[in-house]
This record gives C-alpha cells, sequence and structure tokens, in this order.
C-alpha cells in the first residue's frame, strides 16, 4: 500500500496557533546553567531516562523541539553489557546512536557491583565519549529490586551506594558521576537525606530526586517538600527535582518554590516533545508557545515512526512504536478508539491506515476520551 501521508521534518514545523493562555507566575526568576564538571546544561531542564522509550528516535525528536538541556538514555544494565562484550556481540540496542548524536548526552547504567559499574563506565567514557554517566538508585521494578538487588533496592544499603559512586567515580573521571534516587524504599522509611550525603561525600556531580518512594511507583503525587528539604543536606553539588512536571507552569513552580537547581521532565514527556521548549521559554521569561495543531502533532508521530523502523526494521519498529503512537493521542478526544486499533498494528499499511482514519483531528466532537 502505498503511504497517503506526507510526513514533513520537524526542524521545518512551526508552531501555529494564537497566543496561548497559560499562566506563569508574575516575578523575576533567575535560574543559572547547570555545571557538573565542565559539562554545562543550560537551560537546566533533563529529560529523564525511561527503560523502553528513551531511545535515539525519542531523543532526535526532543531534540528538534528544543529546550532540553541533558537528554539521557534508556537505562543499561551494566552486567548484561560487560556479558555482549565479552562474547562479541553488538552492543546493546539501548546505546544505539549514542556515539554520533549531539552532546551534551547521559548514558544511566544500573548493577550492584562496584567494579562492573567501572569496568562499563569507562567503557562509556572512552568509546561512546558519553558527557555524564548516571547511577540508577531509583527504579522499583521487580526484576531490577528483588531479582538483581540494584535501582531502588540499594537505597537500603548506603555503605554499597556509596562503594558504586566512589569507584564509578575514580574510573570515569574526568568525566562526572551523577545519581538518580527516589525518596525512600517505601513511606515508612524515607532516607533520602542521608542518601543525598552519601552521594555527595562519595563524589557524584550531582543528585537527582524523584519525589516518590520506591514502593509509591507512579501511584499519588511527588512530594516535593521532602525534595526540597534534601537541598539543605548538599553543600556543592546541585538538586535535580522530578516528579509530575507535566506543565511549563509547573517547572517555573518547582524552581521558584522548591529552590532546586534543575527540574527533570518524565512521562508528561512521552507524546509532547515540545514540552521542553514550553518549559525553557517559561524560564526565560516568554510567553509559552501553544501546543501544535493536532495535525502538527500526527506528523511528529509519524516522523517517530520512520526513525524507529529506520533502526529496528518495519516489523519490529512498527510494533514498538504502538506503545508511542499511544502516548501522542493521550487526553484527546477520540483518543480511546486510536488506542484500541493502533494497538492492533502488524504493517505500516495498517499503522498509516489507522492513523489517518482515527488519530484526533482539530474538531469540536465530544467523543469520549
Amino acid at each position: 500500500m502505498e503511504r497517503d501521508i506526507q510526513v514533513a521534518r520537524l526542524s521545518n514545523l512551526r508552531i501555529h496557533g494564537p497566543p496561548v493562555e497559560h499562566h506563569v507566575p508574575q516575578g523575576t526568576l533567575s535560574v543559572a546553567p547547570l555545571r557538573f564538571g565542565d559539562v554545562v546544561i543550560d537551560p537546566p531542564i533533563l529529560q529523564a531516562p525511561m527503560a523502553g522509550y528513551t531511545n535515539y528516535a525519542f531523543r532526535q525528536i526532543v531534540r528538534e523541539y528544543g529546550g532540553v538541556g541533558l537528554q539521557a538514555t534508556e537505562m543499561v544494565n551494566a552486567r548484561g553489557f560487560v556479558w555482549l562484550d565479552e562474547h562479541e556481540a553488538e552492543h546493546p540496542d539501548r546505546l544505539w546512536g549514542v556515539r554520533d548524536e549531539a552532546r551534551p548526552l547521559a548514558v544511566q547504567i544500573w548493577d550492584n557491583d562496584p567494579e562492573i559499574m567501572a569496568k562499563v563506565g569507562r567503557r562509556l567514557v572512552e568509546e561512546y565519549r558519553v558527557s555524564v554517566v548516571d547511577i540508577n538508585f531509583g527504579c522499583p521494578v521487580k526484576q531490577v529490586t528483588e531479582r538483581a538487588h540494584s535501582g531502588s533496592y540499594l537505597l537500603s544499603q548506603p555503605q554499597r551506594m556509596y562503594a558504586i559512586i566512589s569507584r564509578l567515580v575514580a574510573a570515569c573521571t574526568p568525566t562526572p558521576v551523577t545519581a538518580k534516587i527516589r525518596l525512600g524504599c517505601a513511606r515508612d522509611c524515607i532516607n533520602a537525606n542521608e542518601i543525598a550525603r552519601v552521594v555527595e561525600d562519595a563524589g557524584a556531580a550531582a543528585l537527582t530526586v524523584h519525589g516518590r518512594t520506591a514502593a509509591d511507583f507512579f501511584k499519588g503525587h511527588a512530594d516535593w517538600e521532602r525534595i526540597a528539604d534534601i537541598k539543605h543536606h548538599l553543600t556543592s553539588i546541585p538538586l535535580i527535582g522530578n516528579g509530575d512536571l507535566d506543565s511549563a507552569e509547573k517547572v517555573v513552580h518547582a524552581f521558584r518554590t522548591f529552590g532546586v537547581d534543575g527540574v527533570m521532565i518524565a512521562r508528561a514527556a512521552l507524546g509532547r516533545p515540545w514540552l521542553f521548549g514550553q518549559a525553557a521559554a517559561a524560564l526565560r521569561g516568554e510567553a509559552i508557545p501553544p501546543d501544535p495543531s493536532l495535525e502538527l502533532q500526527k506528523q511528529c508521530m509519524l516522523r517517530h515512526y520512520d526513525l524507529v523502523v529506520e533502526r529496528f526494521g518495519v516489523q519490529k519498529g512498527t510494533y514498538l512504536m504502538r506503545k508511542f503512537a499511544c502516548c501522542y493521542a493521550q487526553a484527546k478526544y477520540g483518543s480511546r478508539m486510536f488506542r484500541t486499533k493502533i494497538a492492533q498494528v502488524s504493517s505500516p499499511a495498517e499503522f498509516y491506515d489507522i492513523v489517518q482514519q482515527y488519530f484526533p483531528q482539530d474538531i469540536s466532537d465530544s467523543e469520549t476520551l
């Protein structure tokens, strides 16, 4: 089936629409760039590493819209990396594109063995020339915590965290090493203040805190008051806040109210890669650009599809794109029908046909979301 949808490159797209009615609190807000060693992050808005989502295709789409100061890969299993290396296999898919894409760029790794982490960190610095090596101490999924005793499991083992960070710092110097944590393993054992001191004492260049516990997963709301309190327990490294940042206004509020040095945007950007640019404009004191029209959002999604297929091939790329397509349609009229249809596609012809017929359009229908 001939493709009947013309995909415009995002670099040539413009966001059209009337002046937006977004409201940003009045008053001067001075937000300095972040510095991790020699790495300058300007604006101090980071794209979160998200397993299964923040691959090269997504990073490229975000980059084309602008506004992000530091991007990150999906988290890489350090032990798996070593195994692939020892067996002369292709390096992890999650490092696809890393060698050649724009900097600054962080690669996030996880494991519980300091020596394995150091070995992989050094490879990332020497071979991939990454800007930042980030350590995942926040992942709450059982495969990482219960089976591998890594991720947020290590929040209950500060000494092991210290060993991992300090060893990785030594191996990666002068490339900065950062850490991402949650508030604690559960609500009855919140220890982020203690962990913050461990992270800093071990030599990390920055700390990112997701304002939930591991037991929370993504339920409830991020606790920004607790994030703010961590600032008092750090003496020399920046604090980056993460959790529930789904609008430019919330980004401004995080800086203004909670005193963080940077913010990290995660799930809210999966179907809205223009969110970073909106947030950056708000921090500059400019009017927040409107969301692209639904037609331009559709073109963005199709550009994303092209990038995924380019790397993974037609069959796997189409399968992987199902979840991204659902993100682009989220919270729009007609999204339920679109999600139902797109979740079943298995070929480009089906994908383009469903997009053409069912992707939400700029109409005033009252179809149930």
